[in-house]
């Protein structure tokens, strides 16, 4: 028999759990659910079921603004093959048995995950202590500023024993044609690909794609790529360009060229915009104080990474973080000021 099909439908249904809560990112869950629904149909056969969760019982408000009618609460589900959480970065479960429930559908074979932002509340359970995360790169400082002492990954997927993490939707999307593949061959992964029009599938070991300027960081010219990663390393303890332009084997005035060639400024410029996005992460993503972002990014003084992050960004962090607050008014995560 052909390696790429395999013969007969499993006799029972792969179930799934999407556990939402207030903010959601919508588009992680219709990446997860509809390849599961194009497999079901083009096999015509129920290989895949799911059911939305939630800690209540009313619809959940996603981030598009759209409610998501809950079909059971998330502590009453029977058994199920997998549970993952999908979340805003702010998410807290409600009840504070939440991790001794988890724990025991981890001990009885339930696989658990997060996508996107929902590996938050997945590691304020202690679930992932041991283990390491994909964390979008958008979420990276302020993951980093919590949970210090839990490894990531820039893979856009990361399975770790019985224990997934999905970045984003990309990599959600990917990660359940993987799921088809391993239950329906790769056959008929493929078509479910094309169906959505989507002829390029991930490896599990690929990497995120963070932007830059014009492109995307891996398709920079190697000592440019190597300056930003090593820029990347000294957030906290800023590095003086000469020293970077030594690492990468080049002079500083040739690294100022290179940079202005493949990204259109200069490696300081690019560094201290760097250094603000971290900032901007934490003051999104986290309850920190203006003096503990500051000093986290290299600042010494709050007021100058202040009048920096409204050059950078039109908005000091005080102000956008009240404007985030209130955006986010409707899932009742309003952070506080700074």
């Amino acid at each position: 028999m052909d390696a790429n099909t395999k013969p007969d439908a499993p006799a029972t249904p792969l179930s799934w759990g999407f556990l939402i809560f207030p903010g959601f990112p919508m588009a992680c869950l219709t990446s997860a659910i509809e390849p599961l629904r194009a497999a079901n149909e083009l096999t015509g056969e129920r290989i895949f079921s799911w059911r939305i969760l939630a800690e209540e019982d009313d619809p959940v408000r996603s981030s598009a603004d759209i409610r998501f009618a809950v079909d059971q609460h998330a502590w009453t589900i029977g058994q199920v093959d997998a549970i993952m959480l999908i979340s805003p970065p702010s998410a807290r479960f409600r009840d504070r048995l939440a991790a001794s429930r988890l724990r025991w559908r981890a001990r009885h074979g339930t696989v658990l995950g997060a996508f996107s932002g929902g590996v938050f509340p997945l590691a304020r359970t202690g679930l992932l202590r041991g283990a390491t995360a994909s964390v979008h790169w958008a979420y990276e400082a302020a993951f980093a500023a919590e949970f210090p002492d839990l490894p990531t990954t820039r893979a856009a997927i990361h399975r770790q024993g019985r224990l997934v993490t999905a970045s984003g939707a990309g990599a959600v999307f990917d990660l359940m044609l993987r799921v088809i593949e391993e239950r329906l061959g790769r056959r008929r992964m493929n078509e479910v690909a094309c169906w959505f029009n989507h002829p390029f599938v991930r490896h599990l070991d690929a990497r995120q794609n963070v932007p830059v300027p014009g492109g995307t960081e891996d398709l920079l010219p190697l000592p440019v790529r190597e300056a930003v990663r090593h820029f990347r390393t000294h957030i906290e303890d800023p590095i003086s360009i000469a020293d970077v332009a030594s690492f990468v084997g080049l002079s500083e005035r040739t690294l100022e060229r290179a940079f202005k060639s493949a990204l259109g400024e200069s490696p300081l410029r690019y560094y201290r915009r760097m250094r603000l996005d971290h900032a901007r992460q934490r003051v999104l993503y986290s309850t920190d104080s203006l003096s503990e972002i500051a000093r986290s990014v290299g600042y010494a003084e709050p007021a100058d990474m202040a009048r920096h992050y409204a050059e950078a960004f039109g908005r000091r962090p005080q102000e956008e973080r009240r404007r985030v607050a209130g955006l986010r008014g409707m899932t009742g995560e309003a952070l506080p000021d700074l």
